[in-house]
């Protein structure tokens, strides 16, 4: 199979990449571009690990081409910092325990930051549905909730982390 040559801006970064067509948009950010916050984890889109930002719809990054991005805004679990800054949920995240052994953490982080892009007050319910996808075996999700609830309800300013 002919490798294509595509664009990937991640992070507000571009990156020109010469893959196979077939090359998962999780390969593409791990092993081409060497961002490792995005996990492997089920390649088979239930576990959610691999979850990242294409313009602001979370989508699992083994069930996606990279060819299929070419030219789109990609954001991982490293691009939720501003100058060394966490994200409001980032620090709620930190701040309510809502991680363990942290390989499920980014795929959390970024369906959580989608959901808040696209409803940013959503329901406990509402938090919860949107996190369905995404498995986590430490934390037993309330933690999760909470942190979602608490950025949701302003808790964590811009400026203040």
């Amino acid at each position: 199979m002919e490798k294509k040559i595509i664009t990937l801006r991640v992070n507000k970064q571009d990156y020109e990449l010469y893959i196979n067509p077939k090359t998962l948009l999780v390969e593409a950010i791990r092993d081409y571009i060497g961002l490792t916050g995005t996990k492997r984890g089920c390649e088979t889109v239930s576990c959610g690990a691999c979850s990242v930002l294409v313009g602001d719809l979370a989508v699992k990054a083994c069930s996606v081409l990279a060819m299929q991005c070419d030219g789109m805004e990609i954001t991982t679990s490293e691009g939720l910092e501003d100058n060394g800054k966490l994200a409001p949920i980032q620090k709620a995240f930190l701040d309510e325990g809502a991680y363990q052994c942290g390989f499920c953490t980014s795929g959390m982080l970024m369906t959580t930051s989608g959901l808040l892009k696209e409803n940013a007050n959503p329901t406990k319910q509402e938090v919860k549905e949107a996190i369905e996808g995404n498995i986590c075996r430490c934390t037993g999700y309330n933690s999760i909730v909470r942190a979602v609830e608490r950025v949701a309800k302003g808790m964590y300013k811009e400026e203040s982390l």
